[in-house]
Formats: C-alpha cells, structure tokens, sequence
C-alpha cells in the first residue's frame, strides 16, 4: 500500500506532462526548471555570427539578486575590427518605449491625470477625431466621427487608431504626407501633424503598433513642464546611473557605437555611419517616445532590474510595486481580436509598453518563457525580458535588420533550454 501511495503522485505527474497541450510541439523533456549554461549561451551567440545572421550579438543575464551570464561574439563593426564589447553602444530603437511608459506612470502615480481620461483634455489637438470608413462607389475616401475619445490607456496599449506610413489606406497615405515624425521639429509639431490624420479604426478597437508612445512622450511633457528628455534624464537615467544611455550621444561616444548591417538575402551588408547615427545627432529637434534612444548592455540591464525590482534599484525607488504590477498586466480586452503580428510574438497579451505572456509556450517555434514576463524588442532585433517567476532579467543586444525572430527564439532557448515551459509547466 505504502509503495502504490508514493506511485500514484509519479504517475499523476506523469499523466499531467503527457495532457500539456505543448507536449507534442516543445519535446519529451519539457521541463519546469532550468539552470543557466554559460556554455549553452556561449554556443548559441557563437552560431548566430557564424551562420551569418548576425555580424556581432551580445547578452547579459541577471538573477537571483546577481549577474550570472555575461558573452559576446562576433563584431561590432565588422569591416574595422571592432569586437563586440561590454560598452559598445547600440541603437535599441523601440526599447526606448518602456522608458517612456514608465516616465508617464510616474506622472499618474503623482495624481496628474487618469489612465480612461481622454488624450484631448491634456492635447486639445485630439479632439474630434475622424475615422477612415472606407472608399464609395467613386473611389473617394469617407470619414466619419470617431465612436469615442482616444484614452491614454489607449496609448499605452496601441488601441488608439493611429496610421502609420505606407500607402494602404487613404489615412496611411494622409500620415506619410504628414511627416509627423520628421527629426527636424519637436515632439508639439508631431502632435499637431498626427493630430490632423484620420484615424484607421475607433479607439480600443484594434492592436495596431505605432506612433502612439510619441503622444505619450508629448504628455509629459505638457503634464511635467519639462522637455521630454530633460524629464526621463532627471527622473529615470540619473537615478538609475543609466550614463550612456541617450537620443542625443556626445560625438565622443560615436566610436563605441556598433555599425548597423542590412540582412539582403542572408548576406549582411554595413550601412554608413552617417545613416546609422541619424537618431543621436545633436542637431536633431525630435526626441521620439517610441525609439531613439541608443545604450549600453549594462546601461539598459539596469533599467531591467529596477523593473524585476517592482520599480525599485538599489534604494532607488522610481515607480510603486503596484504600477509595475499594473504595467505588466494584460490590458487588451478579449474583444480586440484583430492585432496585427502581436500573435507572432508568442502566447502573449499586451500591457502598458510591454508584451505579456499568458501561458506557457505552446509549439517549439514559440519562444521559451515563463507565463507573467514582459518584455519588449527593438527594430534592430535588440531584446529584453523581465521574468519574475525566476527572479531574472535578460538583455541581448545586435543590429541586424529587418527584424529577425530567430535571433530571439535561439537566444531564450539558450537560456532556457529547449524544453522549457515555466514553473509547474503553466
């Protein structure tokens, strides 16, 4: 009796592995636990260069309160020589975005505006909005009033209806002719030109990534009293000792930036210095919300751990431990079922500037991870994620574009292990 009691806990156990909808997808060792590999990480960066997918990739890995993986390998400018080093600067393009969205909820925890209030009682530009209902019978487009105010929590969630470039619709088109993301004028210009532009869809109505963190950038600004930059400087990077981490980067710094290289057709081709750097020039007007902010591993490491830390590093307290809770929480409601390639990034909702993921992996495309992480990535396929499950914190770093998922799902893996599914397989 004594043996068929310590048997039946195996075999339920067994039976729970074998019913896990990712079973057959992931493999036969899905597994709860990990252990970090610094041979296992060291070998995936390693592969990443030498299969060409990459000319130089960087990662560090932060857990259970210490640093427990730093590598690299690979080039940051390949045709100089330049390695890849701790300090090499990147252009981490909408990683930026998180830095925003916490620079705004800091302005909400101090009672300055209400996340359902409308945009346009702060940026009276977003009033009236109209909306993109189509072509009649004559090919010409038809606007109608939009069926309500954009929120900031639309912001903050890209359900707000925004366009974006491109020539899909009469209202992308209107946004391309726009510019309202031209460098050459300030973040006020960027809300009066986005302003003009007819919305794609009602507000809360669908996920459609964009222009929306510039507007949250644009509130605090009008909600501080301080330029954009100036307030994430004093509030978020000085705190943080976050030192070479900037939209506009001293020209001293420039040698330690990492060149950029185009994947054409699985052959990586280096794109001018000159093109490369356009974001951090000192002459520019616009500080975008959404990108432009280019850092260092250790730089934006420490960004991620003071979000593990429940908005708090080393003493330093920069948000409540009930606002990181709130801006990692799923925000879109079941009925937004149209959301763009956001189902591409795995099985994940979407916060507050953040991705969320809501239940373990389910296929072994799908990236490894734990349910309740966030995370975001940026243009140049740079990546974070923050795992609270284990007390980790991941950033990785390379500039390779167009955007390469790949690159993420070998360097979770690596950190993971391939049958990964999170604690207790949920």
């Amino acid at each position: 009796m004594r043996l068929l009691q310590r048997l039946i806990p195996v075999a339920l156990a067994l039976a729970a592995v074998i019913h896990t909808p990712v079973d057959a997808g992931v493999s036969k060792a899905a597994s709860a636990s990990f252990s970090i590999s610094k041979t296992r990480i060291d070998a995936a960066l390693a592969d990443m260069v030498s299969d060409g997918r990459a000319a130089g990739v960087s990662a560090l890995v932060w857990k259970d309160g210490r640093e427990v993986y730093f590598g690299k390998s690979g080039h940051a400018d390949r045709e100089n020589g330049k390695t890849m080093a701790r300090d090499t600067i990147v252009q981490i393009f909408s990683m930026t975005k998180p830095v925003t969205g916490v620079a705004l909820m800091q302005l909400w925890e101090q009672g300055k505006f209400g996340l359902d209030d409308p945009v346009a009682r702060y940026l009276p530009e977003f009033a009236n909005m109209q909306v993109y209902a189509g072509n009649d019978a004559n090919g010409v487009a038809q606007y109608r009033p939009a069926a309500r105010p954009i929120t900031i929590r639309d912001l903050m969630r890209h359900t707000a209806g925004f366009a974006g470039d491109g020539n899909e619709t009469p209202a992308h088109e209107t946004f391309s002719l726009a510019k309202p993301s031209a460098l050459d004028h300030d973040l006020a210009e960027l809300g009066r030109r986005l302003a003009r532009v007819p919305l794609l869809h009602d507000p809360g109505e669908r996920w459609v990534y964009g222009i929306s963190v510039d507007v949250q950038a644009l509130l605090v600004e009008k909600l501080s009293g301080q330029p954009y930059a100036g307030y994430v400087q004093q509030h978020i990077l000085a705190p943080l000792k976050m030192r070479d981490t900037a939209w506009h980067q001293p020209e001293a710094r420039f040698a330690r930036f990492a060149a950029m290289y185009w994947n054409k057709s699985g052959k990586l081709e280096r794109e001018s210095d000159e093109v490369a750097r356009t974001l951090n020039f000192q002459d520019n007007e616009l500080t975008p919300g959404a990108y432009g902010l280019a850092s260092t591993l250790d730089d934006y490491m420490r960004f991620a751990r003071m979000l593990l830390g429940k908005g708090q590093l080393e003493g330093v307290r920069l948000l409540k431990p009930s606002t990181i809770d709130l801006m990692a929480s799923d925000h879109l409601d079941p009925r937004v079922t149209d959301r763009q390639w956001l189902p591409g990034k795995g099985s994940v909702g979407f916060g507050f500037d953040f991705a969320v993921r809501k239940s373990a992996p389910q296929t072994a495309e799908e990236n490894r991870g734990a349910t309740g992480e966030f995370f975001w990535d940026g243009a140049a396929t740079t990546l974070f994620w923050v795992d609270p499950a284990n007390n980790l914190a991941a950033v990785y770093f390379v500039q390779v574009r167009p955007f390469d998922g790949t690159l993420h799902h070998d360097i979770r893996q690596a950190v993971y292990g391939a049958g990964y599914l999170g604690p207790s397989g949920d």
